[in-house]
């Protein structure tokens, strides 16, 4: 098996000095020093890009646990390169300066678009996905639910969205915005305000198409994230959509309620309808937001070697010891296998009408 080789071996131990400054960070509270030692054979070492701390409270958090867990599997070196950035990972991985490295869907999917960078493996979701779908989650009563549920063709649940007021996670989150909106305005439910090449442009849009009032939630904010724009659309009723991932009715107005769940409108679960979801068999709604995937650069790591880190995330997925190190590091189950097609590819076509999306994705890399 062999890795980059001698093309990178030189730059590896230029950048690596470069960005780990000291090579160690102090833990809080009188914790050991985390350490990143650097391989002692290049032609037997894998480099792992990471956005790392400054420091970790709990050194079982740092990403030095999974290197010496993978060491032991793969019988060869593992070092840590840690970076600041996704750009910075982006760029180790394309250049050779590191084999592997973790990246949000985004990123990898503007990674694999540009530098055709590929993925290894992806971050498992709590119930062993590694992607969540995007939902439309309305009152079953409502105009938009009974359009959905009826064998009518000339009734369309999402035509009938246009003036309700959305619910949104955030500004620019998958499930809750980017997914949605970019399905809406490929499909010419929505049509863009402002300038098509401009992400600020999203806002305007969603309030133009929806309503002023819709909810495009600040970080902290009552409506944040999916429990918030959840609430949302409990507290508001009938005329509310809550644009997130479909996990999110069970996960907060499942068994153990929240307060706000049932105060309104809404009296039981059963009153949430999930549009091209519920009562769908295998609906996906708007389409897939991909977990974090790993990503590696296919000029710089044989088939040989790729084969050999799937089988040992394979064997960590197995092993008590191996599902600790997932959960303390990565904070995942586990990895699963999948291509890069697969995992990234819908995702980029489904986004591709949200105005300034490449640009943003660039951005976003560079930190």
């Amino acid at each position: 098996m062999t890795l980059s080789g001698s093309v990178r071996k030189s730059w590896k131990i230029v950048m690596v000095s470069m960005v780990m400054l000291s090579g160690s960070f102090a833990g809080c509270f009188g914790s050991d020093a985390v350490e990143y030692p650097k391989c002692e054979d290049d032609d037997n070492c894998l480099t792992i890009a990471f956005e790392a701390k400054e420091e970790y409270s709990n050194t079982e958090e740092s990403p030095q646990q999974l290197a010496d867990h993978l060491a032991g599997l793969l019988d060869m070196e593992v070092e840590i390169y840690p970076v600041t950035s996704s750009a910075a990972i982006i760029e180790a991985v394309r250049f050779g300066h590191a084999d592997i490295g973790f990246l949000d869907g985004g990123a990898a999917w503007l990674s694999w678009q540009n530098y055709d960078l590929q993925v290894l493996a992806a971050e498992q979701k709590g119930d062993g996905r590694a992607y969540y779908n995007a939902i439309a989650w309305v009152h079953k009563d409502s105009d938009m639910a009974q359009a959905d549920l009826d064998d009518d063709n000339s009734t369309d649940p999402y035509a009938l969205m246009a003036g309700k007021t959305s619910c949104h996670t955030s500004a620019l989150g998958s499930s809750g915005m980017l997914l949605p909106m970019g399905w809406m305005i490929t499909n010419e439910y929505v049509e863009v305000q402002g300038d098509a090449d401009d992400i600020s442009s999203l806002g305007d849009t969603v309030r133009h198409h929806f309503s002023e009032n819709s909810s495009i939630p600040d970080s902290g904010t009552k409506y944040h994230k999916y429990q918030g724009s959840l609430r949302c659309l409990a507290e508001g009723g009938m005329d509310y959509i809550s644009f997130a991932k479909d996990p999110t009715v069970p996960t907060y107005c499942g068994d153990e309620p929240e307060d706000w769940c049932f105060e309104g409108e809404f009296t039981s679960t059963e009153d949430f309808h999930g549009i091209g979801y519920s009562g769908t068999e295998n609906g996906e709604g708007f389409g897939r937001a991909p977990s974090h995937p790993l990503m590696y650069n296919p000029d710089y790591m044989d088939d040989a070697m790729v084969t050999a880190l799937q089988e040992a995330f394979t064997t960590m997925n197995g092993d008590d010891e191996g599902q600790e190190v997932y959960d303390n590091v990565l904070s995942t189950p586990g990895l699963t296998i999948i291509s890069t097609e697969d995992h990234l590819g819908t995702y980029g076509t489904l986004i591709e009408g949200v105005p300034g999306i490449q640009a943003y994705f660039a951005e976003k890399a560079e930190g």
